[in-house]
């Protein structure tokens, strides 16, 4: 299974690919799409935009794996990371592209076993899980990737437990 992990963001929005199933996981390619904070939001939201399309066009991922947008007392920072959302789910759906929502707590605990884990030990266990020579830079690149090995191994096993209790798997 090929996942685009989205770690949502208008002034760093980090991106991972991730070729796999329960208990493997390569990475395909890692990324940040930055924009500059003085610029209008509606054109950063658009160079979001492009980038992103940009990824889904050349890496074709059968889903896309995004950060869920936790409640937060900045209301501005947790706007603009709705707007970078917004963008993924978009990009997504004119490809027909499937997308799933995993909570922080939720990827900690797929990659590290504790939901509850820093986000140094994420990046430690994520440059583990995929034999990098060196940590993903910067934490929203690491974020991503851990959002994309997340999906692939419990997206998969759900699908499959799903497909079980239909009746539809032999």
């Amino acid at each position: 299974m090929r996942v685009l992990g989205v770690d949502p963001g208008l002034t760093r929005c980090g991106l991972g690919v991730v070729d796999g199933r329960p208990g493997r996981a390569s990475m395909v390619a890692v990324g940040v799409v930055r924009t500059p904070g003085d610029a209008e939001p509606g054109d950063r939201l658009l160079y979001l935009e492009r980038e992103l399309d940009g990824w889904l066009d050349r890496f074709a991922p059968e889903v896309v794996a995004v950060e869920r947008v936790f409640a937060d007392v900045n209301v501005a920072s947790v706007m603009t990371t709705a707007h970078a959302t917004a963008v993924a789910l978009l990009g997504a759906a004119r490809r027909g592209i499937p997308v799933v929502f995993h909570t922080p707590t939720e990827v900690k605990a797929a990659v590290t076993g504790s939901g509850r884990a820093d986000k140094a030990q994420v990046t430690a266990m994520v440059t583990r899980i995929l034999g990098l020579d060196t940590p993903p830079r910067p934490a929203d690149a690491a974020d991503a990737l851990a959002l994309a090995i997340c999906h692939a191994w419990r997206g998969a096993q759900a699908a499959r437990l799903a497909a079980l209790a239909e009746g539809s798997l032999r």
